[in-house]
């Protein structure tokens, strides 16, 4: 099994983010270091603080050397395709190829609301979802792009430069829609991440998940399969290193702790030990 961490971008400061991304830079242990994609906080009172996750992401890109990085996740309504496309080429090529482009389909009906961003039903979001896919991954790993959907029009459209990943930086899709997002994430992705539950729940939409991919001719082992992990206080280490450890016994591939303000970068060796013993 792999680890990750996730800082909440919620009521924290710039300097407190920086400064556990630096520290977990230096810990082994961590592949990787996740923010997510909000412009209110999605903990408690959603009136707080909240850093905006892209333009966080670009600048840890060049605070830190090794960790790969991404959002959990990005909802795709919030940015057209074609944009984030440019985003996650610039942030790959300012990483030196560490970009996870972590996308969803959207959930967050008061920030969206809030800002007059289009979110829609459960089947449009389904459908614009699925059209963005196809959309990111052609700008990405190829030349020009054409594509005539009902939510997206491009015309020749270009994204150069283009980062070093090829063909394409890996997509993570987040969610576990069984319909949709599912079979979406077995046709285009190459991680999949669950929000976070028990086990018995993990192993339930992992083994949905492997039944789009027979469907659609895809091979399972090429998508890792990761969950989040909350730390609820740096006290609990040994409590999360546990129920990582449950969920590597259903087939996790990769547990990301989320952290939780306020953020500090003392926690993260007590959770590297906690976690590195449960080999």
């Amino acid at each position: 099994m792999r680890f990750a961490f996730k800082t909440a971008n919620q009521n924290t400061t710039w300097a407190d983010i920086l400064a556990v991304w630096k520290e977990a830079d230096d810990i082994e242990l961590y592949e990787s270091g996740w923010l997510f994609d909000h412009f209110y906080p999605i903990v408690g009172d959603s009136s707080g603080p909240c850093l905006e996750g892209w333009m966080l992401l670009a600048s840890l890109a060049q605070a830190t050397r090794r960790l790969r990085m991404g959002t959990l996740v990005t909802g795709i309504h919030y940015r057209h395709p074609a944009v984030l496309a440019n985003m996650a080429a610039t942030v790959d090529i300012i990483s030196e190829g560490r970009l996870e482009l972590g996308i969803g389909a959207g959930w967050n009906e008061e920030e969206s609301g809030a800002y007059g961003i289009e979110l829609g039903g459960p089947a449009e979001r389904s459908d614009r979802f699925e059209e963005a896919c196809e959309v990111l991954i052609g700008l990405l790993s190829q030349e020009t792009t054409d594509f005539d959907g009902k939510h997206y029009q491009l015309t020749g459209a270009r994204n150069e430069p283009k980062g070093p990943q090829r063909p394409h930086p890996p997509i993570c899709i987040g969610g576990s829609g069984e319909k949709r997002t599912l079979r979406t994430t077995a046709k285009y992705a190459q991680h999949w991440n669950f929000v976070g539950g028990t086990p018995e729940e993990f192993a339930r939409k992992r083994d949905v998940l492997y039944a789009h991919c027979e469907d659609v001719g895809r091979d399972p082992k090429e998508i890792t399969l990761s969950s989040h992990v909350r730390l609820n206080s740096p006290g609990e280490v040994n409590e999360a290193a546990d129920t990582a450890a449950a969920l590597g016994e259903v087939g996790c591939d990769l547990a990301i702790v989320y952290l939780l303000p306020p953020l500090g970068p003392a926690v993260l060796t007590p959770l590297a030990d906690a976690l590195a013993a449960l080999d």
